[in-house]
């Protein structure tokens, strides 16, 4: 006697159809009113870079970069208590933390950028928007997708050259979200030989360099992102229908 097909509770499919259709207006919503809006939205914020108050204006480049070499902070003069040597290595009873100037190589102190810093900290949230609204338009589409079979395959075919695009946009995201880290690796590189050298000026001067060069970066990034955004709106706005409905029997093209 053959068993009875196994079938999808009717209590979760219709728990699961509320999803897809939650899916699917959060991207309809995206595609139609987020992306559109900030598009209008950095485009403003890159007209506004040429006036000196906009934090993106390279005027603000050497005011920002502090090449000074601090003095380490100054330690007691009292004796520090007996330390006690741990297995692992440590000191307990008042050892002072590895991280203390007194136990550097070269002892000195050097600040950093705080303007780079906050103009890292506001591009690293929009490329993570970025990289959170190209998920949802994503997982819409994805689920948007008809059974695989054969024929009339050309929605389908439109469906994923926009899922490709989708995903380089993304991809972009994450790469420029990583910058900070890696300006702070390079910038702690040039500060390290400022430490050691603090009477070669061309450090000093390859530091000025490198702030200006991130200045320069970061309002090119606003241009990186109004264009993601623009192209991301004008493909998805163009094949709508087909991402929609990939399986209609309307044959237009992709462009």
């Amino acid at each position: 006697m053959s068993s009875k097909p196994t079938t999808l509770d009717k209590k979760l499919q219709k728990e699961l159809d509320g999803f897809r259709e939650k899916v699917a207006a959060d991207a309809e919503k995206v595609i139609f009113e987020v992306f559109p809006r900030k598009v209008l939205d950095l485009q403003k914020l890159i007209d506004s870079t040429s006036e000196l108050s906009s934090p993106f204006h390279l005027s603000h480049a050497a005011p920002s970069t502090d090449a000074t070499v601090y003095s380490p902070p100054s330690t007691s003069s009292e004796p520090e208590p007996k330390k006690r040597k741990l297995d692992s290595g440590e000191a307990v009873n008042g050892v002072k933390a590895l991280s203390d100037a007194s136990h550097a190589k070269n002892a000195g102190k050097m600040v950093s950028n705080q303007h780079t810093v906050d103009l890292h900290e506001r591009l690293k949230r929009e490329f993570e928007v970025l990289a959170d609204l190209c998920d949802k338009v994503k997982l819409w589409i994805n689920l948007s997708m008809p059974k695989i079979e054969d024929g009339n395959n050309f929605g389908v075919q439109i469906q994923e050259d926009v899922l490709s695009e989708i995903h380089r946009s993304q991809e972009t995201a994450y790469n420029l979200r990583d910058a900070a880290r890696q300006d702070y690796l390079s910038r702690a590189k040039i500060c390290s030989k400022i430490l050691k050298y603090p009477h070669v000026e061309d450090y000093a001067l390859a530091l000025k360099e490198h702030d200006e060069k991130v200045l320069y970066v970061s309002h090119q990034n606003l241009y990186d992102l109004r264009n993601v955004y623009a192209v991301l709106t004008d493909i998805l706005h163009k094949n709508i229908e087909k991402l929609r409905s990939p399986k209609s029997n309307n044959a237009t093209t992709l462009y």
